[in-house]
């Protein structure tokens, strides 16, 4: 049984790979980063696509069972590890220059879209085609508020690495606020959970939980992680115990987040911030960074893409209410988020560039939904909605900031940003 479940596996990851390889070059050729193209691929090999010319195939080649559980969970330690590498180049100093603009942005892209989604979740939750028997007004309140305020934070940092926006101060600032309204937003869907479960404890857990992780792991974290930057200055490498030693605190922080109900992805990223920079981050992400980007991320991509059925909007009604919910997603983000930033003396190019960015939802939207779907808070059928608001907003992202941003990019950001062979979050010895 377990032979034959490694067996099938393999097949699938290089129908994956392949399938996200070709997809991603069609998408660059499109414009879009190749990024977008391995959120497609997904959607292709699932129910939406291959399930309709070829179910049969498609049955066969994901079965439920034993191999996705292993995709799954090879997909999970991919986006871990991604989102650790993320945190390691984050640079805290730009953030703390622009520590005004960020928290205005940041604001705006969560208080906008929880006063939206409570707006349309009341006419939603008169019919009961969108939401569970058991979801109450308020649930459903700051469940659309959650998933309007969402960012695809791992999606967006990979757009940014492909844009060459690394290391620059509109690709940090969008980092930034990107991170603080996913880890809101997490913390708003632990209260809907509770309210779902009648138990108050999940919340307070999660976001008390989350605050005093957060906390330790910068403040006493750093200062004990500090010893491994001299290390790696003295050998000019990372050696196999450190990385080792590296590894394993990464794998417990995503434990431990995941455990009190924030997302493993908080927990690899703040781990990242607190290590040492310069040399250490810049030979750890040399180590890490192939095989993250190209063979462990795609697999996160693809498998959620999986459980999309794009089929379940088949009504004239449904697309309106797609339509509606797509207009309100947009203002709640790229418009708030754009006049915020402008509010605070960003100029106008840059603003756009930011929201447009904001907006993108991808994959960490479609994480929120499935929990949301599996508890039984909303139905298959807003499920898929969300999911196409999700897909589109992403989609909008490239060529928004292309036409207002990347085509008159200054030659400072040039000049900072990733080069085409560098790493996808840029050099590291200037990061804090």
């Amino acid at each position: 049984m377990h032979a034959a479940t490694a067996v099938h596996f393999f097949g699938e990851l290089a129908v994956i790979l392949l399938a996200c390889r070709i997809v991603g070059l069609i998408a660059k050729r499109l414009g879009q980063p190749q990024v977008v193209g391995e959120m497609i691929a997904g959607v292709l090999l699932g129910p939406s696509l291959l399930g309709q010319l070829a179910p049969g195939v498609q049955d066969q080649l994901f079965p439920s069972g034993d191999a996705n559980t292993v995709l799954y969970t090879m997909a999970q330690v991919g986006l871990v590890l991604y989102m650790f590498l993320i945190g390691l180049n984050f640079d805290v100093d730009l953030v703390r220059h622009r520590a005004g603009t960020a928290a205005a942005v940041s604001a705006a892209g969560i208080l906008v879209p929880l006063a939206l989604g409570a707006l349309v979740a009341v006419p939603l939750l008169g019919s009961a085609e969108f939401f569970g028997d058991g979801t109450t007004l308020l649930m459903a309140m700051l469940f659309m508020g959650a998933s309007i305020a969402t960012t695809a934070f791992p999606m967006l940092a990979r757009i940014i690495f492909e844009k060459r926006l690394s290391g620059t101060p509109l690709g940090t600032l969008a980092l930034a606020c990107g991170a603080t309204d996913d880890a809101i937003s997490w913390c708003i869907l632990a209260v809907v959970l509770a309210l779902n479960q009648g138990n108050s404890t999940t919340a307070l857990l999660a976001v008390g939980g989350g605050l005093l992780y957060g906390v330790l792991v910068l403040t006493a974290g750093r200062r004990g992680l500090r010893v491994l930057g001299p290390m790696a200055e003295r050998r000019n490498a990372i050696t196999p115990p450190m990385l080792s030693a590296v590894l394993i605190a990464l794998m417990a922080c995503a434990f431990l987040t995941d455990t009190i109900g924030i997302h493993a992805i908080f927990g690899a990223f703040i781990l990242g911030v607190a290590m040492p920079s310069g040399v250490f981050a810049k030979r750890l992400t040399d180590m890490l960074e192939p095989l993250v980007t190209t063979f462990l991320l795609p697999l996160f991509f693809v498998f959620s893409g999986l459980n999309t059925q794009i089929g379940l909007v088949d009504s004239v009604g449904l697309w309106a209410v797609f339509a509606g919910l797509l207009v309100v997603s947009i203002a709640g983000k790229f418009v708030a988020c754009t006049v915020a930033a402008r509010w605070k003396k960003v100029p106008t190019r840059e603003a756009i560039a930011l929201g447009s960015l904001m907006n993108a939802r991808g994959l960490i939207e479609l994480i929120l939904l499935n929990i949301g779907l599996q508890a039984g808070i909303i139905t298959p059928t807003l499920f898929t909605i969300l999911v196409l608001v999700a897909i589109v907003t992403t989609l909008m992202a490239s060529p928004i900031f292309e036409i207002v941003y990347g085509r008159h990019r200054s030659a400072e950001n040039m000049g900072h940003a990733a080069g085409p062979t560098d790493s996808p979050v840029g050099e590291s010895g200037t990061r804090r």
